[in-house]
Parts: C-alpha cells; sequence; structure tokens
C-alpha cells in the first residue's frame, strides 16, 4: 500500500470559554459537524468533539483490522461490532491528554473459541495504525466477545 493522505477542515469563532466550531471531511462524507469546548467537558447536546472523532476511527481501524486478522487464522468473521471509549483526563503537569482508548469488540465468528479470539483481537490491536499512534501517549485495552456462540 502506498502512502495515504487524508484532509479534514476546522473553522472556529470566538475565544475557547464561548466559541464553536464546525468540522468537515474533505470527502464530503460529513459536513459542518458542530463542536464547542461545552461539547467536549460538560454534555454533548447533539454535538461532537475530537475525542468523539477519534473513537470512531479508532473502532473503524480496529473493527477492519480484527476482521482481517481472524480471516488470516482461517475464521473470517459474519460480522463485527466495535465499541470504542477514549478518556480526556488531567494529568500530573494539570494539562488534559487522551489517556485511554477501550475497545469492545463483538464478533460473530465460527471456528474460533473466546480465548483464540482474544489473542487474534490483541494481534488486531498491533496492527492497527490507530491503536500505535494512541499507544504513543495513552493505553489501549481490547476485550473482544463471540457473538452468539462458538
Amino acid at each position: 500500500m502506498s502512502r495515504v493522505q487524508r484532509e479534514a477542515n476546522v473553522t472556529w469563532e470566538g475565544n475557547v470559554a464561548r466559541g464553536s466550531g464546525s468540522i468537515s471531511g474533505a470527502t464530503g462524507a460529513f459536513t459542518n459537524l458542530p463542536y464547542s469546548l461545552a461539547t467536549r467537558i460538560e454534555k454533548p447536546d447533539g454535538k461532537t468533539s475530537p475525542e468523539e472523532l477519534l473513537a470512531a476511527a479508532h473502532a473503524a481501524c480496529y473493527a477492519m483490522s480484527l476482521a482481517g486478522e481472524l480471516a488470516a487464522a482461517g475464521s473470517a468473521p459474519d460480522h463485527v461490532d466495535v465499541r470504542a471509549v477514549v478518556t480526556l483526563d488531567q494529568v500530573e503537569d494539570g494539562s488534559h491528554r487522551i489517556v485511554a482508548s477501550e475497545l469492545l469488540a463483538r464478533a460473530r465468528v465460527t471456528g474460533i473459541n473466546e480465548a483464540d479470539l482474544q489473542e487474534v483481537a490483541e494481534v488486531a490491536s498491533k496492527g492497527c495504525t490507530l491503536s500505535k499512534l494512541i499507544e504513543a501517549s495513552a493505553k489501549v485495552t481490547v476485550n473482544a466477545q463471540l457473538e452468539g456462540g462458538s
């Protein structure tokens, strides 16, 4: 695979406390998603945040990686569902950072047991580019479960 670049555009109006912005993907897949400081640290009220977008990107990347690893192990999945929870927290120096991303993957797949699924799930995390990016400064945890029996 050759180098891939993706682009997003953001506009921001006002100061941090009372301002607001919008996020758009250059592809047009999403446009003018509203966000603000309040949507990051208080109630989302139907608006997004950089952390929510990171969680979505991490879940999407991981789902593809898990599907690929399961297929490579001889058990291609019928269905994979991934939930990512990204945590923004205050750290020792008083600044705020992403400190964790927790992945919960459910896979509908035959020919594999829970223990083997968890093993493949860990390998899939190592192959997920966003897991690697997040691990540079935060902890990534993976919990995988079989959906509908083994």
